[in-house]
């Protein structure tokens, strides 16, 4: 009866179909056609969704996965904010904070390098006292400098709009100032994180001490206009709504129009859904969303949807193993995603969330999940670059 119920009728089915076969002409789906699809519950609807979503992911990039040999580090996390989702930040002085020297730094890029790595990627909580001479932009910038003079060749893709505002409020600076320091010194990218959801009224619940929405698409745009590259997230599966999630994969599709339309020498280079892990959260948000981990279902229809929405624009597409596992990762390759991600070698954040993807995948890792869907692989370079090897 359930099943009846959830079936949409044939003026439905027919909307459906017309903004399925539009997309695989090239055209862009409305918002309220997103909204249409990712409310959809009936498996036959939600296969053709998926099916969409393959095919265009086969159009617009290929059948070839991609992947990218790097490593995360997270270089303190004494913050001083305290995002509701967050189980990984610390104060200082309590159990279980670390803080790094750039020579612990420098040794896990040491051991990176030894490894064939390409990239470090790297943020890190919001810590007041990491400050030389009083500056916190110019501890930002010894850690780069520490990196790129030691290891020139490393892609350093590093430092979230919340920790580009943070630099810009300790110190005075405009986002533009701090930006082009930290280029300047050698960083070559941006992650796209602190995004959460776009959408203020979520954020005031889930991660009020952080900036705004206006503020997170004023830095990620200040950085395409300077020549940063950037990634774009969406922390998915807590609170917010459908429509929600929706509307900020909008704001993700506006801000790269306007980067093409403004011929910016920089735009974002990938998409990538962050499901909730509240296993080890703090208990309110954790209580009020009822479960620990993602609903992989929820996630593969959400990745779907946003290759449908965003695919003309931003065409690589990844998830995340690190909280879906290695086996949700790989399904999601069939669900409009091209890009494996990377081996990491190390991570906190999520894990200390509970995540139970694990921490570090090896090149085989990658290489052999993508063999068991039938498609080649290719390494890559932080910018989606074809390097190494391919099969």
């Amino acid at each position: 009866m359930s099943e009846i119920t959830a079936s949409p009728n044939a003026s439905d089915i027919s909307t459906i179909d017309r903004i399925l076969d539009r997309s695989l002409q090239g055209e862009d789906i409305s918002t309220a056609g997103a909204l249409m699809l990712l409310t959809q519950t009936h498996p036959d609807i939600i296969d053709r969704i998926r099916v969409t979503a393959d095919r265009l992911r086969h159009q617009q990039v290929g059948d070839t996965v991609t992947y990218v040999i790097n490593r995360n580090i997270n270089f303190t996390n004494i913050c001083e904010q305290h995002c509701s989702f967050c189980a990984f930040r610390r104060d200082e002085g309590t159990e279980g904070a670390f803080w790094l020297s750039t020579e612990q730094i420098l040794a896990k890029a040491a051991d990176a390098v030894a490894l064939s790595a390409t990239e470090i990627c790297m943020q890190g909580g919001l810590h007041p006292g990491a400050k030389i001479n009083d500056r916190s932009l110019d501890y930002y910038l010894e850690l780069v400098t520490a990196i790129k003079s030691t290891f020139p060749q490393l892609h350093l893709h590093a430092f979230s709009p919340q920790e580009v505002e943070f630099i810009a409020r300790q110190d005075g600076l405009s986002y533009a100032d701090v930006i082009i320091a930290l280029q300047q010194a050698g960083v070559g990218s941006m992650p796209g994180t602190a995004a959460e959801v776009l959408d203020d009224a979520v954020r005031r619940i889930i991660c009020p001490e952080k900036i705004d929405s206006a503020t997170w698409i004023e830095i990620i745009t200040t950085a395409h206009r300077l020549g940063i590259p950037t990634t774009s997230t969406m922390l998915a599966g807590h609170i917010e709504t459908p429509s929600q999630q929706i509307a900020h994969l909008e704001q993700i599709r506006q801000i790269q129009q306007h980067a093409i339309a403004s011929d910016y020498p920089a735009k974002i280079t990938e998409f990538i859904i962050l499901p909730f892990v509240g296993e080890s959260a703090p208990a309110p948000l954790r209580s009020r969303v009822g479960r620990d981990q993602p609903i992989l279902a929820d996630n593969l229809l959400l990745t779907a949807i946003a290759r449908i929405f965003l695919g003309n624009y931003i065409p690589n597409h990844q998830p995340s193993w690190v909280k879906l596992g290695l086996e949700g990762a790989k399904t999601a390759l069939t669900w409009g995603c091209n890009d494996l991600g990377g081996t990491l070698m190390e991570e906190h954040i999520t894990t200390m969330a509970g995540a139970k993807g694990g921490t570090c995948l090896t090149v085989k890792d990658l290489q052999g999940a993508i063999r068991e869907i039938d498609r080649n692989y290719q390494q890559r370079s932080t910018l989606y670059e074809a390097l190494g090897f391919r099969l």
